[in-house]
């Protein structure tokens, strides 16, 4: 029996990689006059992954990528005015309006009364509490946990720290890698819902499915919970 439900939100309930990559289609053009953009676009994804231990995930991580990366690329030569424009993008990226994804309300609406929800993500935690209450989405959920990472570890703190079995915990969320995976490994259930997009630092090869379930988008969760609990019939 499934009691409690958390969600992921980048993505899942809201857009969110889209934005990073115009910002990124605003660099690489800025970049232009020094490499292609093929290259650029490399050396940013590995000054991301070499930052990442030092600045978490997040916009601002990744704004303090981009310079980093603008400084290598151009040898020094990289002039206020275009950091200054790379500042920017990321104060863009951070007011950007909230855009819900089709069928959150209602879902979360629908199942707030059956089960616990919570919500867990990752990223930097002022932009994210930002976002959630810019969502108005907080009202569903009864716990908030903002982490740094998503791993079998973080999840089992989580859990432990709300004192939740995993037999009754489902997870959601459009990340395989981050979502899925380690809420599986626990014993406990997930659901994929993919995006439109995602960020290849979240890709996974040779992934075995059979060990949680992929929905189109979330309007057909409380459908399949419902499935999910109702007994089973005897031919």
């Amino acid at each position: 029996m499934i009691r409690v439900i958390a969600f992921d939100a980048d993505d899942t309930l809201w857009h969110n990689e889209h934005y990073f990559r115009d910002a990124e289609a605003s660099f690489r053009q800025m970049l232009t006059a020094y490499h292609d953009e093929a290259w650029i676009q490399e050396r940013l994804y590995a000054s991301e992954m070499r930052n990442l231990g030092h600045f978490g995930y997040g916009v601002k991580s990744f704004v303090l990528s981009m310079i980093e990366t603008a400084i290598e690329l151009t040898e020094g030569r990289v002039s206020g005015p275009e950091i200054q424009a790379i500042i920017e993008l990321g104060k863009n990226m951070l007011g950007h309006p909230v855009e819900m994804l089709p069928h959150v309300v209602e879902t979360l609406a629908a199942l707030q009364d059956r089960y616990r929800l919570m919500l867990i993500t990752k990223g930097d935690l002022l932009d994210q509490e930002a976002k959630l209450a810019r969502s108005g989405l907080d009202r569903y959920f009864s716990a908030v946990e903002v982490v740094s990472q998503k791993d079998e570890a973080i999840y089992r703190a989580i859990l432990a720290r709300h004192a939740i079995d995993p037999a009754e915990f489902l997870m959601i969320g459009n990340s395989v890698k981050s979502d899925v995976l380690p809420a599986v490994s626990l014993g406990a259930r997930a659901v994929h819902v993919p995006y439109i997009t995602t960020w290849i630092h979240e890709h996974v090869e040779d992934v075995d499915t059979t060990h949680f379930t992929t929905l189109e988008h979330l309007g057909l969760l409380p459908e399949w919970l419902a499935n999910l609990e109702s007994p089973t019939k005897e031919d």
